[in-house]
């Protein structure tokens, strides 16, 4: 009677406890044979950040997991309009364009609306606390030893794993050990955010029942009720970066923004927006727009480390699609590991193997995101080259680009198992090519 191999878990360290890191986690944990640890900066788990949206393929994703309480109407919002976006005329109020949903048939994937902190709350339910160790600020990686990659942290804290995901964001520990000159770039644009109870709002006259995006000539305003009764106001000042407003010159991530300055800069606006200014509370927060200068070459670094969400593709939040492309980049990442460490599998995979599973997840998704990127990076660019030259959007220019709308059907819509299987496909269809032709030459 032949004796069952001793099973063998694979160890997998996620840096980062935010949505990226807890999808991954959720996903992960599917597999019997995978043990999952989170290891989070933040010394406690707390309300952050403002609001977020998901499109259809972040929603879709989550579903795929069971996420239910993650996507319903008791944590997130939906308008009645079915229209993702509303866009309306800064001066006069009338709406000037839309976006569509194209192939969203089901009512829980049509664009929902987040405090960023309730989506956070619920991805949490879904994961043991046990796992997730607080207090770790990375200090150092190691992915020179064939036996694992090793994780130091300020605490004088050392372990080991058999792959690293960073999910650590925006400034990204893991990121910066194997990619140390990586820097961020500001566009010249800083958001003003706040959330709010809706019952501060919702007796103002005309206000929209969908999320609306109103577009002027030198800055934007957008305004949405959220789920939990929260509503959200975003608005913002466009600068050059090398000569910047000196109101925004020193702003800082999540930092306090001036009540009176976010009212000074809409007070030629439309009746509907000054009232959503004149009701917003404190805090009031400012938020750089930062993104990275340019793609990074790789994701996989020793065969045994990789990056999801903003720490693998910082894009500035562009298309509020930051969320979704962070669950995705998770889920993805779990459907490679299982080409190599399928479900009914107790022996953990080897280097080489972990190596080729991160290597198809960064083939899957670096595509998708740097089409995105480079996009962002072209639109900033022309952005500060109107404002050098001081030729501002006309009024008419304003009009006919809502009236295209965002074009963004690719983004929000994007299927991640189809892509990845595509991917898959086409990875087989190259091998069995080159089979055929190394037997050819025999």
């Amino acid at each position: 009677m032949t004796s069952q191999p001793e099973s063998s878990p694979l160890e997998v360290a996620i840096v980062g406890c935010g949505i990226a890191g807890l999808t991954a986690a959720i996903a992960l944990r599917q597999h019997p044979y995978i043990n999952v640890k989170i290891y989070e900066k933040a010394t406690e788990l707390k309300e952050i950040g403002a609001s977020i949206a998901l499109g259809p393929n972040g929603l879709r994703t989550l579903e795929r997991l069971g996420l239910h309480n993650a996507i319903s109407d008791e944590v997130a919002f939906r308008g009645p309009s079915n229209l993702p976006m509303i866009y309306r005329h800064w001066k006069t109020n009338e709406v000037i364009g839309v976006d569509r949903h194209e192939d969203v048939n089901q009512y829980l994937h049509r664009t929902a609306r987040y405090h960023r902190a309730h989506l956070h709350q619920a991805l949490l339910e879904n994961v043991p606390r046990g796992i997730i160790h607080l207090g770790k600020q990375l200090v150092s990686v190691d992915v020179d030893s064939r036996d694992g990659v090793t994780l130091k942290f300020q605490d004088g804290t050392v372990v080991t794993a058999d792959i690293l995901l960073g999910a650590d964001g925006l400034r990204s520990g893991v990121r910066s050990s194997f990619v140390p000159d990586f820097q961020l770039k500001w566009s010249g644009w800083t958001a003003f955010r706040a959330v709010f109870p809706t019952s501060l709002v919702e007796s103002i006259p005309g206000l929209p029942a969908d999320s609306t995006h109103w577009w002027g000539l030198s800055t934007n305003f957008f305004a949405s009720r959220l789920g939990k009764n929260t509503f959200t106001v975003v608005g913002g000042l466009q600068s050059d970066p090398s000569n910047p407003n000196p109101h925004i010159a020193n702003a800082e991530w999540d930092q306090d923004a001036s009540l009176q300055l976010f009212k000074d800069t809409y007070e030629n606006w439309n009746p509907v927006v000054k009232a959503l200014v004149d009701a917003t509370p404190s805090p009031l927060r400012f938020y750089p727009n930062l993104s990275c200068e340019g793609p990074l070459p790789t994701w996989v670094f020793g065969d045994r480390a990789t990056l999801i969400g903003d720490a693998a593709h910082a894009h500035g939040g562009a298309h509020a699609t930051g969320g979704s492309l962070a669950i995705d980049d998770a889920y993805a990442f779990y459907l490679s590991l299982l080409t190599v460490f399928p479900l009914n599998a107790i022996v953990k995979p080897n280097r080489e193997g972990i190596g080729k599973a991160l290597r198809l997840y960064e083939e899957v998704r670096k595509p998708h995101v740097e089409k995105l990127l480079n996009r962002v990076l072209e639109a900033n660019a022309a952005k500060v080259e109107r404002i050098r030259s001081g030729k501002l959007e006309t009024d008419e220019e304003l009009g006919e680009r809502a009236a295209r709308g965002s074009n963004t059907i690719w983004l929000h819509e994007h299927d991640v198992v189809k892509a990845f299987e595509a991917t898959l496909s086409r990875r087989n269809e190259i091998l069995v090519q080159g089979e055929a032709e190394v037997y050819a030459k025999l």
